[in-house]
């Protein structure tokens, strides 16, 4: 009979080395070595040769509206170039020693500033001098023109008379073709600088009448006409002033006159408003007109 020990099942000793196992060959795995960090960088690739013919062998590559674009510019600027030096000595030599003759333009009655003093000082104005009845057949009144831009209406005559969009006034009638000295009826506001406060006087709406009569000397007449009054009063309502006067000047070497009044009423504003009437001797049938205005101006 065997001893215990004998029945225990044997087993390998841990001394025993382990079973050698071999991987067929295509199943070898391979690890790649990491980068070494300080190994060189290879080198970059040469750059690209240039283009034969330079600068110029690009320009196949603009696109053809760019090159036309700019190909009209550059013909503009030349274009425009030579008119300049064709026509830069072509000015008559009259010309740039006497200033070319132009018809006066009218400065507006609302521009700013004060208005310059006439070339001829107008004589001192009467304070009281009842307007005369003027000769000749008054037109048949048609109604009446409302200036809303001033605040005034007065009588609208029938014709020849007409109402036109006449520059530098608000509203005005004329007669005939337009020249200087015009025939015309027409309201504004007065010419020149607003007065600080709102006149009070009766004086001082007389100065102000005044003042518009050297406006139209200097404005609606030919340069040197003077004056002589024909009227200096009131206005039939309300607060104003009317002047009238005779205008004399020369025309061709001709000396010729014209009736004219000024009204200055007194507006819902600082600045009054203006009436101005002027009529040439060429049109004195006329004449009796100017007594119809200056009795039918109202304030609005």
């Amino acid at each position: 009979m065997a001893d215990v020990g004998d029945q225990i099942p044997s087993s390998d000793s841990p001394t025993t080395p382990f079973r050698k196992i071999v991987l067929p060959t295509d199943e070898t795995v391979t690890v790649p070595r990491p980068p070494d960090p300080l190994a060189p960088l290879p080198p970059l690739p040469p750059p690209p040769p240039p283009l034969k013919g330079g600068l110029l062998a690009r320009i196949g590559d603009v696109p053809i509206k760019v090159v036309y674009l700019i190909g009209a510019i550059i013909v503009t600027v030349l274009a425009v170039m030579l008119v300049f030096v064709i026509f830069s000595g072509d000015v008559p030599k009259d010309a740039q020693r006497t200033p070319r003759q132009v018809a006066p333009i009218s400065p507006a009655p609302g521009a700013s500033g004060s208005p310059k003093p006439s070339a001829t000082a107008v004589p001192a104005v009467p304070k009281n001098l009842a307007y005369p009845q003027q000769a000749g057949t008054a037109t048949v009144t048609i109604g009446t023109i409302s200036d809303l831009a001033t605040g005034i209406s007065y009588p609208r005559l029938g014709l020849p008379w007409t109402a036109k969009s006449f520059a530098p006034f608000a509203i005005a009638q004329r007669v005939g073709k337009v020249a200087v000295p015009h025939t015309v009826i027409a309201s504004a506001m007065l010419p020149g600088a607003t007065p600080k406060t709102k006149p009070a006087k009766t004086a001082d709406y007389r100065d102000l009448a005044v003042r518009a009569v050297n406006w139209s000397l200097r404005t609606q007449y030919p340069a040197g006409a003077t004056l002589a009054w024909t009227g200096s009063q009131k206005v039939p309502v309300g607060k104003g002033w009317m002047l009238g006067y005779k205008v004399t000047y020369t025309v061709s070497g001709k000396q010729k006159t014209s009736q004219a009044i000024v009204s200055i009423h007194e507006v819902a504003k600082t600045k009054p408003a203006m009436l101005f009437a002027s009529i040439p001797q060429s049109g004195k049938s006329h004449y009796r007109d100017l007594n119809t205005i200056v009795q039918g101006v109202r304030t609005l």
